[in-house]
């Protein structure tokens, strides 16, 4: 086995923006940092994070900011606060992207591509002398505490001033993040709590005719609800049940009441700008010669995949009734039996517990290592939450890395 000691360098383990956001707190104070990446290339699930625009962050206050996540402690809040919407938007700028505010509050790079602010960054820390190793999975630990890795050229040992781990969550496989470090920390006497799917979709036992005439559908101009929570998005009808938009937003409280009963409730609202007794009333008013497709549709202009919803989860009888079919329209309950499963989640829930770290993300089992990013037991839902806390928890592992090495060097 070859052992490459790396003296003096700091070992980051991952090249996600956490990872990366450590590599360039520590290269910007002049330390000497080795990324290892499991993978060929570098950021895979940033990239693919920006296929369709990449949402780094979102504008709001802070108090505002930091409730958009879930199962926090205050730490975490900490940090997100000290790096948040307008820390986020100085560090693009500063590597020459200049940013675009969408209608929402979310912010993208102009460009709205994630692969040219990533070559940027990678081209600023290989100027620091940042070196980016590929094809470099971490293992374990060696006996003597050294770090183990697979390579290309066979097994390798590295023992640095101190290491950033940065592995991500347990979803998306493919892309490199697969959970497979838990383990090897449980063993390690690590507390990690269990992964579970985060912005994920949901299974619903769909008839024949939903499935096959309406997967694939999107569902807009809805309100959704669930655990005392609510939004106004769309979301997507697919075989297995729903997913996207506000169904990521709400997932959270519907992953919990699924853990907790079995099941959960997903209520649609299929007409948020109308209130109940304006529907009844024009219902109320079309012609009971109509057939109840007809009036639906000329009353309340409810058709397509709203009106399949409305007779897949109502009691058809009672849609004859205008209060009834009222009262269904504005809070239809949909049955949630399952999420998807954990791989094909956006994010994870679970991870290193914050009792296993220090305020600096250091591991009090294991003095120099520190975490950052998805890996660490926090949660959020989309819209620039989840990039932006991997950016500053990396920021303050890095930053603890730097203290770490300075009380070291004045023992």
């Amino acid at each position: 086995m070859k052992t490459d000691p790396k003296a003096g360098r700091v070992a980051v383990i991952g090249s996600g923006p956490a990872g990366l956001m450590a590599a360039d707190v520590l290269s910007e104070a002049g330390v000497g940092v080795d990324v290892y990446e499991a993978m060929p290339s570098a950021g895979r699930k940033f990239l693919m994070a920006g296929k369709s625009g990449l949402n780094i962050s979102h504008t709001g206050s802070t108090h505002d900011f930091l409730m958009r996540y879930h199962d926090h402690s205050g730490p975490f809040h900490n940090h997100v606060g000290a790096f948040g919407p307008d820390e986020v938007t100085a560090w693009m700028e500063g590597l020459g992207m200049p940013v675009h505010v969408g209608p929402t509050g979310r912010i993208f790079p102009e460009s709205m591509k994630a692969s040219p602010l990533l070559r940027a960054w990678l081209r600023r820390l290989a100027d620091r002398g940042v070196r980016l190793h590929l094809k470099h999975r971490w293992i374990g630990w060696a006996q003597d505490g050294a770090l183990a890795f697979e390579t290309p050229e066979g097994a390798m040992t590295v023992t640095p001033a101190a290491t950033v781990f940065a592995l991500g969550g347990g979803s998306w496989r493919r892309l490199g993040s697969d959970g497979a470090w838990a383990n090897m920390f449980r063993q390690a006497g690590i507390a990690v709590d269990p992964f579970r799917p985060s912005n994920c979709g949901f299974t619903v036992d769909w008839s024949a005719r939903m499935r096959d005439q309406f997967a694939g559908a999107p569902v807009k101009g809805v309100g959704l609800s669930a655990g005392g929570q609510a939004t106004r998005e769309e979301f997507a009808i697919t075989a297995r049940g729903v997913e996207s938009g506000g169904v990521y937003t709400l997932s959270a409280v519907l992953r919990d009441e699924i853990d907790a009963a079995g099941s959960a409730t997903l209520w649609l609202d299929l007409l948020p700008d109308l209130d109940a007794a304006e529907v009844a009333r024009r219902l109320e008013a079309a012609p009971s010669k109509q057939s109840l497709s007809n009036r639906l549709r000329k009353a309340l202009k409810l058709t397509g995949v709203k009106a399949a919803l409305l007779y897949e989860c109502a009691d058809r009888d009672a849609l004859n009734d205008p209060a009834q079919a009222a009262q269904a329209i504005k809070a239809l309950p949909l049955k949630l039996t399952g999420t998807v499963p954990l791989d094909e989640a956006i994010s994870t829930a679970g991870g290193v517990a914050w009792a296993a770290l220090d305020d600096q993300m250091m591991l009090k089992e294991k003095p120099g290592h520190f975490c950052a990013g998805e890996m660490i037991a926090w949660d959020a839902p989309t819209g620039g939450y989840l990039i932006t806390a991997c950016m500053a928890t990396g920021r303050a592992a890095g930053r603890g890395v730097l203290d770490w090495l300075a009380r070291r060097a004045a023992e």
